[in-house]
């Protein structure tokens, strides 16, 4: 089956297709990641965006039903320079190829992924078309329907990501996941109760629910659309902002929320929440070049000059310079100097660009998870005092 990647500047990259047959419109954006390409697809995160993955070999794990991120595949198409036709591994239950067939989802392999790739580094990430079978043959219109495209700036895909109503999570992480992560991590879900924290689902993965759980939080998801006066009637000991898709400063209801809440309850963020973070106290973002995503990026703390590698998944920063004097940058991107994190002791907000849950990627990141127990810990002590 022909497979086509056409971009808006009239660059074509032909493959054989896989998945759904079919043609869709979307951003074509890269992943660096050497494993974990299940996690990637379920990320609510890729919505509307065509991935193409740099690691030249993908589909030999297969899937399986333990690893989604959400619970269904979100990106918009998926580009790889070669597809396993064999799957070896004792969790698989069945091949990505079946997969994406199943979910509607179009896939191309045997791309130049490597020429693709050097192009959008240097030109940035392009509005495209992934198409496969017949849909594939006509280029001319592909590429127009590319053109034709809005695009991410100023799309608010947050609303099309998140849950239409409040749940509650209660599953806590796995113990062999975290045998080896760093010293404080409690992976047994076997902790005393320490609160409740709502967190906004703005597209939010598994994991990051998991961690929480396995803090011994009690965990409620709420919609995107949730206003500060429900959060409130809620009586949360922390509030948690997810990652998720699209432009932050279109997410305007989002940050006017978080406006309202920051500085009465202990707030973490994480990508999209880190991003909202920045907007709600008066600083502005803007939209990079080609962007962070990968297991591979290095951050450092400005103070302690301590590095981390950190898994990332996003289009947008915090533009520096836009935030008021009091807000601590406290994490800097070492290819690019982006901002990658920020604290407000006032405010007792703290927020990263990048995903210290990992999933996939390196643990490295995870004590902030125990960061914001502390935080939500003091707090409560603070209130018992008063």
């Amino acid at each position: 089956m022909r497979g086509i990647i056409a971009l808006e500047d009239g660059s074509l990259y032909p493959g054989v297709g896989f998945g759904a047959e079919g043609v869709q419109v979307g951003e074509v954006v890269f992943n660096t990641s050497m494993t974990g390409y299940q996690e990637l697809l379920t990320d609510p995160s890729y919505h509307r965006q065509i991935v193409v993955s740099t690691v030249s070999h993908v589909g030999n794990v297969g899937i399986n039903t333990e690893d989604p991120e959400s619970e269904r595949v979100w990106v918009a198409g998926f580009v790889v320079r070669s597809l396993s036709p064999l799957v070896s591994n004792w969790r698989s239950t069945e091949t990505l190829d079946d997969y994406l067939r199943k979910q509607g989802i179009i896939g191309v392999a045997d791309v130049e992924t490597r020429a693709l790739v050097r192009h959008l580094r240097v030109r940035g990430v392009m509005r495209g078309v992934i198409a496969t079978g017949a849909a594939a043959e006509d280029t001319d219109a592909l590429v127009k329907m590319a053109q034709e495209w809005s695009g991410m700036d100023g799309l608010d895909l947050v609303r099309e990501v998140t849950t239409d109503k409040p749940y509650i999570w209660e599953e806590s992480t796995s113990a062999e996941w975290y045998e080896h992560s760093p010293e404080g991590h409690n992976h047994n879900g076997s902790a005393q109760p320490r609160g409740h924290i709502v967190a906004f689902d703005f597209g939010i993965k598994h994991n990051i629910l998991r961690l929480l759980t396995s803090r011994g939080f009690r965990v409620t998801i709420v919609p995107a659309t949730t206003t500060a006066e429900q959060v409130r009637a809620m009586h949360p000991d922390g509030v948690f902002l997810s990652n998720g898709p699209g432009d932050p400063a279109a997410v305007t209801y989002a940050i006017d929320t978080i406006h309202d809440l920051i500085g009465t309850v202990p707030m973490f963020g994480i990508c999209l929440g880190h991003q909202l973070i920045g907007l709600a106290i008066g600083g502005k973002t803007h939209k990079l070049l080609f962007g962070h995503r990968g297991g591979n990026q290095p951050v450092i703390d400005p103070d302690s000059a301590a590095v981390t590698i950190t898994v990332h998944n996003h289009g947008f920063a915090v533009t520096p310079g836009t935030l008021p004097e009091d807000v601590e940058v406290t994490r800097i991107n070492l290819n690019d100097n982006c901002i990658e994190g920020l604290r407000s002791q006032k405010l007792r907000a703290f927020s990263v660009q990048y995903h210290p849950e990992a999933a996939p990627g390196p643990h490295d990141a995870l004590t902030l998870f125990d960061e914001f127990v502390d935080l939500v810990e003091e707090n409560n002590r603070e209130k018992q005092q008063a």
